[in-house]
């Protein structure tokens, strides 16, 4: 009576390992799913953070190339500020300001760049000069009919040719007499580091030209 018991009970023990091996094999199974999954996943993680890096590393090398290029900028404008606006004394360049490294340092070089050319160029004579403009207009006038003058009195002195000639260089002289202020307008300007614009060289022709034809009138 006791061997069919025992053999039933042999069979479920077989059939309660099979099982367990089926669940140990189905456990290492996905226990070895999981840590290949987790080593790629590692793995990746790994290049990922290689490959940062490596464009971590090129950003560094290209921003220190770039301040490299900004300072040398940097230092070449502000050797002409002190070159062009006469500031000798000044130090080294300026250090940079905090609260900027969010603009663009060749816009802010580019911008400064452009300043400073304009800065540099001569501009046009103000209008307070225009007395001095006008003066210089009347001074070319009565230069010029005291040169003709002379000629005409040399001319009268020797006669003969000169006595025809001489009179006729004096009027070319004396109609000249407005642009010889030019000369002296254009000095002021280059002392004033400005352009003689239409404005001034006007100012002196129309004094020039007024003062020789009143000193044609009054010569009569």
């Amino acid at each position: 009576m006791n061997e069919p018991v025992t053999s039933e009970t042999y069979a479920a023990q077989l059939r309660r390992l099979a099982d367990l091996s089926a669940r140990v094999r189905d456990q290492r199974a996905e226990a070895h799913t999981w840590h290949e999954r987790q080593c790629a996943a590692a793995e990746r993680a790994v290049a990922d953070a290689a490959e940062q890096l490596r464009s971590a590393e090129k950003e560094l090398v290209a921003a220190r190339e770039q301040q490299e290029r900004v300072d040398a900028e940097v230092a070449h404008l502000w050797q002409q500020v002190r070159s062009r606006l006469g500031a000798r004394r000044l130090g080294g360049p300026p250090a940079p300001a905090n609260g900027v490294g969010a603009t663009d340092p060749v816009l802010l070089l580019a911008k400064a760049r452009d300043l400073l050319d304009r800065a540099g160029q001569p501009g046009e004579l103000p209008g307070s000069v225009n007395p001095l403009l006008a003066l210089c207009g009347v001074a070319g006038g009565v230069l010029a009919y005291g040169l003709g003058a002379g000629a005409r009195a040399l001319g009268v002195g020797y006669g003969g040719d000169l006595a025809v000639g001489l009179p006729v260089l004096a009027l070319v002289v004396t109609l000249l007499g407005p642009l010889v202020g030019l000369v002296p307008a254009r000095v002021l300007a280059d002392r004033r580091h400005a352009v003689l614009g239409p404005r001034p060289i006007t100012v002196v022709l129309g004094a020039g030209l007024l003062t020789t034809a009143l000193l044609l009138i009054l010569g009569r």
